[in-house]
């Protein structure tokens, strides 16, 4: 990528456009009472999705942005999973449990913090609220440092298809300055047991621009986990927020790459991944050719949500357990975010929703094309607005940021077909952003476009 390009727009702050509208216009006119609404009128003749959040840890990266709290005990965990027993019923008495679930997908935090009875538990009640297809896929995202082999046993016997794996460094130096020891064989033991246990397919988390790394350690990183054999990456940018995230300012902003540096970081990871015979997927993923992800984009038919890209096109996603987002017809819905407050709202025999978004008309269109965008880096503006009932003029039409995209040679605008010109995938977060109708209200708690 040309460095005059990296300079301009790779400090910008901008979504990673899991969302559109994205979660900082999120608000509390958005109720429990809304979603309880919006869920008595689902359309139970369509597939959904459940993302299901385990906000808990032993201990903290410094680099995490997620919502977790940090326990040494059990009883927390226990107790946190009483209320989201609780809150599993609640949606399945308001939909009559007749939701038919296609994807299912863990989170955390560490979801595998439970005890592998729990986990075994928990999936077990989830089938029995709502009508699983037969092809359903369970993911569950897990620290390979704590995976025990009773656990990645149970896993199996629950049903889980796929498992992504925190990997992030293997450099020593990298690792004790984001305060996360994990060894080469601590990650192919879990790769191991899982893979043993009928877990089929494995992704593995990598990300560049994290403090002290260099093009040469992302390399060594990267090749060390290819040997692995994982089915698929996830390749992040670290993204430094402190303002937000508190354990993020023990991290020492000196030495962290800048723009061109994180761009030089990703493009040796990826190089090395495309050698080895991964495809690119979007923004930030690779897969095998024969991967599920790779032939949905392939066929047109990727997909992006708040995990990033998937083959779902399920319309509704329903989140449980605190800071859980969720999305139906009507718009997007939030769980409360501090685990305690959460189980006081659930306690009651309410939802904890407590904050949300309507969508309007004009939302779902610019969420179309921000979608289209950053799953083929191709969108035809036109055929979509005239599609939702709008005309293609009220988004093209004066659009500056558009225009200086296209002036400064990084995309093709014929007629409104939208495509990305240069090589520098980071920048296609930018030409979306050009579709974004509210980026100028707040772009604080974006991160960096390179």
């Amino acid at each position: 990528m040309e460095s005059a390009l990296v300079a301009k727009y790779g400090n910008a702050r901008l979504p990673r456009y899991t969302s559109y509208p994205t979660s900082p216009r999120f608000s509390p006119a958005v109720d429990a009472s809304t979603y309880d609404d919006w869920l008595a009128t689902l359309p139970l003749d369509k597939p959904a999705s459940l993302y299901v959040h385990i906000p808990f840890c032993r201990s903290m990266c410094w680099y995490c942005a997620c919502h977790t709290t940090i326990t040494r005990r059990d009883l927390p965990i226990h107790d946190y999973l009483q209320m989201l027993g609780k809150e599993i019923c609640l949606v399945s008495a308001r939909t009559k449990g007749r939701l038919n679930i296609d994807h299912v997908h863990f989170g955390g935090g560490t979801p595998t913090i439970m005890q592998p009875k729990a986990m075994l538990a928990l999936v077990g009640l989830l089938r029995e609220h709502f009508d699983f297809n037969r092809t359903v896929q369970i993911a569950l995202e897990i620290d390979p440092r704590s995976l025990e082999q009773e656990m990645a046993a149970v896993l199996g016997e629950a049903g889980v298809s796929r498992a992504s794996l925190g990997v992030q460094s293997f450099d020593p130096v990298v690792q004790t300055a984001i305060n996360r020891a994990q060894s080469e064989e601590q990650t192919m033991d879990a790769v191991s047991r899982l893979r043993g246990a009928g877990v089929d397919s494995i992704n593995f988390d990598l990300v560049y621009g994290l403090p002290h790394q260099t093009v040469e350690s992302c390399i060594e990183t990267t090749r060390a986990a290819i040997a692995m054999g994982p089915d698929r990456f996830a390749v992040f940018g670290y993204g430094h927020v402190p303002f937000l995230k508190r354990h993020q300012r023990l991290i020492d902003e000196n030495a962290l790459a800048n723009s061109q540096g994180r761009v030089a970081q990703e493009e040796a990871i990826a190089e090395h991944l495309l050698a080895a015979g991964y495809r690119r997927i979007g923004l930030d993923h690779f897969a095998r050719p024969d991967d599920s992800l790779a032939i949905a984009q392939a066929n047109g038919q990727l997909h992006r949500n708040f995990q990033g890209y998937t083959t779902s096109a399920c319309e509704t996603l329903i989140g449980f357990g605190a800071s859980a987002i969720g999305r139906v017809a009507g718009g997007y819905v939030q769980n409360e975010v501090h685990p305690g407050r959460y189980a006081r709202r659930i306690a009651s025999g309410n939802f904890a929703i407590v904050k949300g978004y309507r969508l309007s008309a004009e939302d779902r269109l610019r969420a179309d094309i921000i979608e289209r965008l950053m799953c083929d880096f191709r969108v035809d503006v036109p055929a979509l607005a005239v599609a939702h009932g709008f005309e293609p003029g009220a988004l093209l039409d004066g659009n500056d940021r558009l225009a200086m995209l296209e002036s400064d040679g990084i995309l093709e605008n014929v007629a409104g077909v939208i495509r990305l010109r240069k090589e520098g995938r980071f920048l296609i977060r930018a030409i979306a952003a050009a579709f974004d109708a509210y980026l100028d209200v707040s772009t604080r708690t974006g991160t960096k476009a390179a």
